[in-house]
C-alpha cells in the first residue's frame, strides 16, 4: 500500500460523498464538495492509494492566523493505519506555510486519543453553542417564537 497525500488535490464529489457517508454514518448525499472547499477553505488534503480516494480533511480558516480542520475521514478498511494522522500533519504543514499560527479541531469524545496522541493536539478550554437547539431553547425561555 503506497499512500500519497495531495494538498488542494482534485477529487470527485461522488467519492468524497461516499467517504463522508461511511465515516460519519449517514446516507450518501449529493454535496458539491469541490465548490464548497474552493469557496470556503484554505485547502484540503486528499489521501489516495493507487488513485483511489481513501482519506480527506478540510482546512478552513479565518483569513488570518487561525485554521480549523473539519471532516477528517478515512475509508473504513484503511483506518488505524496512520492515514488520518498524516492527513492532519499535512494539513498542519500547509496551514503553517500559509501563515497560520493555530490549528483548531473539535471532535467527539471517542476521538480524543486520535487527536491528542496521534496528531499532537493539546486540550484547551473552548465553548460551543448548538445554534438550532440553543436558539429554540432561548426563545422558549424568553417567550419568543
Amino acid at each position: 500500500m503506497t499512500i500519497t497525500y495531495e494538498w488542494r488535490g482534485g477529487f470527485d464529489n461522488v467519492a468524497v460523498n461516499a467517504l463522508h457517508a461511511e465515516g460519519f454514518h449517514h446516507p450518501a448525499m449529493n454535496v458539491d464538495w469541490l465548490t464548497r472547499v474552493q469557496r470556503h477553505s484554505l485547502g484540503w488534503v486528499c489521501a489516495r492509494d493507487n488513485g483511489e480516494l481513501v482519506g480527506f480533511v478540510n482546512v478552513v480558516w479565518d483569513g488570518g492566523v487561525h485554521a480549523f480542520i473539519l471532516d477528517t475521514v478515512v475509508a473504513g478498511d484503511r483506518r488505524r493505519s496512520g492515514i488520518g494522522a498524516e492527513l492532519v500533519a499535512e494539513a498542519a504543514r500547509q496551514a503553517c506555510d500559509a501563515g497560520c499560527e493555530w490549528l483548531h479541531v473539535d471532535f467527539e469524545h471517542d476521538l480524543r486519543s486520535f487527536y491528542f496522541d496521534a496528531c499532537g493536539f493539546k486540550p484547551t478550554t473552548a465553548g460551543l453553542i448548538a445554534l438550532r437547539a440553543g436558539l429554540a431553547a432561548r426563545r422558549a425561555g424568553h417567550g419568543q417564537a
